[in-house]
């Protein structure tokens, strides 16, 4: 369904005649409209936004993590050349150790490296790859107990979007068993009217959007046009009759009619009842397709770039967040240089170490935020 696609100025939306109130079905279509206005305006957003964030994001941000990394790793190498330095106490090496542990776990989860592996295993007095096997089967066994379910021993535990797709995979399984097993039972007289029902009502809002596009069809039809120029608006107009039609979009066969006078605001107000329930319950699930569609874009977004999953995402908000990243990425880097200077000169990095707290990891940790 083309979300981001053309959008006319036209509204369709029902006015007052007179001093006779809007009913209840008008007021709620007249909301539905403003509604969906609403979330395409949104999604349009994202759609302009989207490619700039992606080309800021590589061209700006990416190379200032790589040389936050960079200066990370150095850091990491300089504090083991002074933890093997002439001169340097047991309680200072306990503090050297710590920190270059904290510097090659973090640079681990972004590099796949020997010698950072056995940096750390040196430090740690441990094996990074048993240490994280063992986290991961942690977090494993936590999944498990809260979804009720068997992930399976060949699941990466290291890939989140793995994780999302064996989760999901599972879900339609269940699914998928569950319907089977219900199949066979049959329905009882008033489920049975139930469905009934339903189907003769989607037959209805079928056929109060085919009512809507024929109407359309009937005037627009490019064959029956004569001159070249009005013969191409044709073409294009019915090209978004028929896009709209296939994809159910009650809204956009509305509004075209609107564009090209085929209703007027008369029209539009003298909507039958009955008919006016059906664009209500049409409406309704485009509302509720356009809301799945931008909660999809912006998980995609959150998931692909790191984001915060708990902090409102908001389009214009987007650019601001890419800028702050950066201006910690600066800020870190600035301050990974100083502490290169430090490590390097035996009496600053005394100095430094003797500030420093084994207890308090965010104190001494001096790893890229990322």
């Amino acid at each position: 369904m083309p979300l981001f696609g053309h959008n006319p100025t036209p509204s369709a939306q029902i006015v007052p005649s007179g001093t006779a109130p809007l009913s209840k079905d008008q007021k709620a279509f007249n909301g539905l409209i403003k509604k969906l206005d609403a979330r395409r305006a949104r999604l349009k957003e994202w759609a302009t936004i989207l490619p700039l964030f992606r080309q800021k994001y590589g061209s700006d941000l990416v190379p200032l993590q790589q040389q936050c990394l960079d200066r990370q790793w150095q850091l990491a190498q300089a504090l083991d050349d002074a933890h093997g330095r002439k001169g340097t106490t047991q309680g200072e090496k306990r503090k050297l150790a710590a920190l270059i542990v904290d510097l090659t776990e973090t640079l681990l989860i972004h590099r796949e490296d020997g010698d950072l592996k056995e940096l750390y295993n040196r430090h740690s007095r441990s094996d990074f790859d048993e240490d994280e096997a063992a986290r991961q089967e942690g977090v494993k066994v936590l999944l498990e107990s809260m979804l009720g379910m068997d992930l399976g021993n060949d699941v990466d535990m290291s890939s989140a979007e793995d994780i999302m797709k064996r989760v999901e995979s599972e879900f339609h399984a269940r699914q998928a068993k569950y319907q089977e097993s219900e199949a066979p039972r049959r329905k009882s007289r008033r489920e049975e009217a139930q469905a009934a029902r339903q189907e003769a009502e989607e037959k209805q809002l079928s056929q109060s959007i085919r009512e809507v596009y024929r109407k359309l069809a009937s005037s627009l039809h490019p064959d029956r046009e004569s001159d070249p120029d009005e013969k191409a608006r044709k073409t294009a107009l019915m090209q978004r009759a028929n896009t709209a039609y296939e994809s159910g979009n009650l809204l956009q066969l509305l509004e075209l009619q609107l564009e090209l006078e085929h209703i007027d605001q008369a029209h539009l107000n003298a909507i039958r009842p009955e008919r006016l329930k059906h664009y209500v319950k049409i409406l309704k699930g485009q509302l509720q397709e356009l809301d799945m569609e931008i909660e999809r874009v912006e998980e995609e977004l959150m998931f692909e770039f790191g984001l915060d999953p708990f902090a409102p995402l908001d389009p214009k908000g987007l650019i601001p967040i890419l800028q702050q990243d950066m201006a910690t990425c600066r800020r870190h880097i600035a301050a990974l240089h100083e502490q290169l200077a430090a490590a390097a000169d035996a009496k600053q990095l005394k100095a430094w170490l003797k500030g420093l707290s084994l207890r308090a990891r965010s104190q001494r940790s001096s790893a890229c935020p990322f």
